[in-house]
């Protein structure tokens, strides 16, 4: 089932949700007193519009479709996004003899699995911000000053990072040593246009590619269908009140999940809603 639409009806004060059956197309309606939006934070894939992308001649992806390097030998590849999707194909595309480049738009963390394991294990018993301390130490010491590679840290630790935004640090899989021996190019920018197979950067370097690979992550599309939301989501299908207000409007609608801040903050949305319709309820 895709939903087509969600719109409150004001004489019967229930929600009328229409569903299609993306088999046979045939559309249901449901109707409900309460209306739960749990289609979490990835239900479209996120590309950025960037000026003449319609223009590019070569294959331009999202990181969604990628399955493996074969397609790409021999060609000049872009991974736009360096999260942890992006720096893995880079690695993997680099790792197959692919000419490959890696545009990073903003700080990030580079840790290893058994950094973040250590953090897990800590934070049983000490509070972020001193588990943070110990795991940027350890990242100094095993990997170096990245800044000079045009990889720059954010203020805020990993595990900070992770609490309030949901967002995880990049677990690296060889990526660093790809970039430190200069197989994989860095580009600390953004994109300012692209025309036919040349993409020009905002700091004024330029360079052919024959694909692009939109690492880009996901964004919410509840916006979308969810008609009369005048008070839960924003524009970007994420809310519009700031967390822990976030999850409840009037009218009996709620959002799960949609908070960027993981498991967590999906376990304490759930919670409260369950205990604010129980109340209504009884």
């Amino acid at each position: 089932m895709n939903v087509v639409s969600a719109t409150f009806n004001d004489d019967d004060q229930k929600w009328l949700v229409v569903a299609e059956d993306t088999v046979t197309g045939e559309l249901h309606e449901h109707k409900a007193k309460f209306l739960v939006v749990a289609t979490g934070e990835n239900g479209s894939k996120n590309v950025p519009l960037i000026p003449g992308l319609s223009t590019f001649t070569g294959e331009a992806i999202h990181s969604s479709e990628y399955k493996s390097p074969m397609k790409f030998t021999g060609k000049n590849v872009l991974v736009v996004g360096c999260g942890n999707s992006g720096m893995e194909i880079a690695y993997d595309l680099s790792n197959s003899g692919i000419k490959t480049s890696i545009l990073v738009r903003s700080p990030f963390h580079v840790t290893t699995k058994e950094m973040i394991y250590a953090g897990m294990l800590l934070s049983k018993f000490l509070p972020i911000n001193v588990i943070d301390k110990v795991v940027i130490s350890l990242a100094k010491d095993y990997f170096g000053d990245l800044s000079k590679y045009d990889i720059d840290m954010p203020e805020k630790g990993p595990f900070a990072i992770k609490a309030t935004t949901g967002r995880a640090a990049v677990i690296d899989v060889g990526t660093i040593d790809k970039i430190k021996a200069g197989l994989i190019k860095v580009y600390k920018t953004t994109i300012e246009k692209i025309g036919g197979d040349e993409v020009v950067f905002s700091d004024g370097r330029s360079e052919c590619f024959d694909a692009i690979i939109f690492a880009t992550g996901y964004t919410s599309k509840a916006h979308m269908w969810l008609k009369d939301n005048e008070e839960l989501l924003n524009d970007e299908g994420f809310p519009k009140q700031s967390y822990p207000n976030h999850w409840k409007a009037s009218n009996g609608v709620y959002c799960v999940g949609l908070a960027r801040r993981g498991l967590p903050g999906v376990s304490s949305d759930a919670e409260n809603i369950a205990k604010d319709i129980r109340n209504q309820i009884n």
